[in-house]
């Protein structure tokens, strides 16, 4: 068992199955040399029941719980990581995530719903490796009235 894999085991984290897509035209994670691109992963993809899968930000879930779905999703995404690379100390760095959420027009804090993902990476990974760049943008609308959904891009060791 790897660095990665034992810390996820002392947070109590199991990882869920990796992401699939409905059709083939497109994957869940593309490595172009060392960077590994990590398709969106949104909140109707997940199997967590404890999350909120649907509904918009501010209106009819909270910026908390939201959060909370954020936090399931990058758990979910190192699942997909670690399919494509097999082994999770293989991750140098956590280069980008950009996380979209579907709010109200007057909501001011994607950011905010975006550290349950940012807060994970970093526990996980560390300081070093977890710190990275990010963006956070508030959408009208996401696929399936998602509340959440997060891309990343990782750079992956041999």
């Amino acid at each position: 068992m790897g660095r990665i894999d034992r810390k996820l085991a002392e947070m109590g984290i199991e990882l869920p199955a990796p992401l699939a897509l409905p059709s083939p035209n497109r994957t869940p994670a593309v490595q172009v040399g060392a960077m590994l691109y990590v398709s969106g992963h949104g909140a109707a993809l997940l199997e967590d029941d404890s999350v909120k899968r649907r509904g918009k930000v501010d209106v009819d879930i909270t910026p908390e719980e939201a959060s909370a779905t954020m936090r399931a999703l990058a758990v979910k995404m190192i699942a997909t990581i670690k399919h494509h690379v097999r082994d999770l100390d293989r991750v140098e760095k956590v280069v980008k995530i950009l996380g979209m959420v579907n709010t109200h027009p007057d909501f001011e804090r994607p950011n905010a719903v975006l550290n349950g993902a940012s807060d994970l990476f970093f526990e996980v990974f560390g300081p070093e490796i977890g710190r990275h760049a990010r963006s956070s943008v508030g959408v009208a609308t996401l696929a399936g009235r998602q509340p959440v959904e997060i891309e990343g891009i990782f750079l992956i060791g041999d």
